[in-house]
């Protein structure tokens, strides 16, 4: 793994594209170690060898903090409202370096004190170690990226990143920790963007474990049905639809019958269920 300590030159990006019902996006590193073999982040590299070994290599924003004191006195001062933050989009604020080098954990730090609307974005069981941090937000939502209901999947696709079984862990353990009530207003939500295959075995106890949760966002796998990240899709993830073609030659079919059996959880327990862009909002 190559670990680079960089000093940046700004932390909070202008949001646009898929996220940008938000006002900035806030990535504490650049590359990712869970190396996801479908991620389109991967497109953002600096360069294409960095590209090739996506997951082999990570950039560490050291400054990050003392970066987003400085810009979040600047902007502050031009929004009458609170500033809405996605973090992250193109890392995870919590792939494995980060429980030695602790930038996601000082992010925190800072943000808390200026209560913007703040969404987090992870896969990460790590997340839960900073539940004192995150307990102090009035408007927090925390994504967890759970693709797929089988673990077969998700070791072909994420061979580095945690088990479902942990990120289902994670969402309960967050969910009992954090507060709930009218002054924290704390969501959680899973994203199966892209979805990923699911073996039927494993769909009733997964659907199952959903419902404890506020919302669920559902995309299929973007190589097919977006023009403007297919060509970002890694070539292996493409390799890796060969594989699974008992789920893809029919791919519609399979995304619509899944979403049907998700539409049961609106209907019993509430939880909301949205397609791509539109779920991935605050609100």
């Amino acid at each position: 793994m190559q670990v680079t300590i960089n000093q940046a030159k700004s932390i909070l990006n202008k949001a646009t594209g898929f996220i940008q019902d938000y006002d900035f996006t806030l990535n504490p590193y650049r590359g990712c170690q869970f190396g996801c073999d479908y991620c389109y982040a991967s497109a953002f590299s600096p360069n294409s060898q960095l590209r090739a070994n996506w997951g082999d290599w990570v950039m560490v924003k050291e400054n990050s903090a003392e970066l987003l004191v400085s810009e979040l006195e600047r902007i502050s001062k031009k929004y009458d409202r609170p500033i809405r933050i996605y973090m992250s989009s193109v890392t995870d604020p919590y792939q494995p370096i980060e429980k030695e080098v602790q930038i996601t954990r000082k992010i925190l730090e800072v943000l808390v004190k200026y209560q913007p609307i703040l969404v987090l974005q992870t896969r990460s069981p790590m997340v839960v170690r900073d539940i004192d941090l995150l307990g102090q937000f009035h408007k927090l939502r925390i994504n967890i990226s759970i693709p797929t209901a089988s673990e077969k999947v998700r070791k072909d696709f994420e061979s580095r990143s945690p088990s479902v079984k942990a990120r289902l862990q994670t969402v309960e353990k967050l969910r009992h920790q954090l507060p709930s009530d009218d002054s924290y207003q704390i969501k959680f939500a899973i994203t199966m963007t892209p979805l990923l295959p699911s073996y039927d075995e494993d769909l009733p106890q997964f659907i199952e474990q959903l419902a404890t949760v506020d919302r669920i966002v559902i995309q299929p796998f973007h190589s097919s049905k977006n023009q403007s990240l297919k060509a970002s899709t890694p070539a292996k993830a493409i390799e890796l639809k060969e594989k699974y073609q008992w789920w893809y030659v029919d791919e519609d079919k399979n995304y619509h019958n899944l979403f049907k059996k998700l539409e049961l959880l609106n209907q019993y327990y509430g939880v909301e269920i949205f397609e791509g862009r539109e779920g991935f909002g605050y609100d």
